[in-house]
């Protein structure tokens, strides 16, 4: 990115084809490395909930064979130039002070549905598929939540309606309201244990409605966070990709404009800048890793620590 303002704001490259292939190897590697990241994250959210298991099987060791391998994938895209995957014109651009990647066709194919593509369709699919996991399992708990309240409404019932009729038989000498009819109480536990029923059956009623409520408003945050995630990725790097396309394709009859190509390529950046903030908003997890990295582990488990004692303090 340093490079890259220099050279937007000088509009000429004279730092020498070595840099040159240099920059733009680096910029490739960087972008692809950024946008494959976010596939492992996404392979990484999907396994965690369609696999119970998964939590015990994610050591160390295996995130960092999934860095290494986004690392060696990048790495073989970005340097296929520097190795003589390069079009006919470049030297001439780059006479004319001009440093672009390789706009060889079959290289700029490859490189974009390596780089963006396929992964776009991969994330895509994988975080349908964990909404629909999510949304499953939010439903299949509302009706376990259901059944549970159904079969305990009944008992609830019972045991009032038990309770009152107990509790207010009338003595032989009076009725509920302290009188006496013909010498025969009046039985006004009828009255209260309808009363009884009626009551326990507004309190399940309520809150079963205020729990599926809830997880209703669970299931729509889930789709609402997957969908920030996934919308900033695609409005990010869509119009660079789709320009990086026809560049190569149509150089004769197209004429491109050098602000709109600068105002592509930096918007994909800055993906990388929003990255980190929607993660550590929307995943306490990543929340969590950020204050480790940053404030180092004692101070993340003194806050942890502390928290945890004014939480219990608080209870007592």
């Amino acid at each position: 990115m340093p490079l890259g303002a220099v050279y937007e704001v000088s509009k000429e490259w004279t730092l020498g084809p070595e840099l040159c292939d240099m920059w733009t190897a680096s910029d490739v590697l960087c972008c692809t490395a950024s946008i494959l990241h976010l596939v492992a994250i996404a392979l990484d959210r999907f396994w965690a909930v369609t696999n119970v298991d998964y939590i015990h099987q994610r050591s160390p060791q295996r995130v960092g064979g999934m860095i290494a391998v986004i690392w060696v994938v990048s790495f073989l895209i970005s340097a296929a130039p520097m190795m003589g995957w390069k079009d006919p014109e470049w030297h001439e651009r780059l006479r004319n002070k001009m440093c672009i990647i390789s706009q060889d066709v079959g290289y700029q194919i490859f490189a974009t549905i390596t780089s963006f593509y396929l992964p776009l369709a991969v994330i895509l699919v994988l975080y349908w598929r964990v909404y629909q996991a999510a949304r499953k399992r939010i439903r299949r708990k509302i009706g376990t939540n259901a059944q549970s309240a159904l079969c305990r409404g009944p008992v609830t019932i019972s045991e009032t309606t038990t309770f009152t009729r107990m509790s207010s038989q009338p003595s032989p000498e009076k009725t509920s309201n302290g009188s006496t009819l013909n010498g025969h109480p009046v039985d006004g536990s009828r009255e209260d244990s309808t009363s009884g029923v009626a009551a326990v059956a507004s309190q399940v009623v309520p809150r079963h409605m205020r729990r599926r409520e809830f997880e209703s408003r669970k299931e729509r945050k889930a789709a609402k966070t997957l969908g920030i995630i996934t919308g900033a990725f695609v409005m990010c790097w869509l119009p660079f990709f789709i320009l990086a396309v026809l560049m190569p394709l149509c150089t004769v009859s197209c004429h491109f404009n050098p602000y709109l190509i600068a105002t592509f390529l930096w918007l994909g950046y800055f993906n990388s800048t929003l990255n980190p903030i929607i993660y550590t908003v929307f995943s306490p997890e990543f929340r969590n890793a950020f204050k480790r990295i940053l404030c180092g582990r004692k101070r993340a488990f003194q806050r942890q620590s502390s928290r945890f004692s004014s939480v219990r303090f608080t209870r007592s």
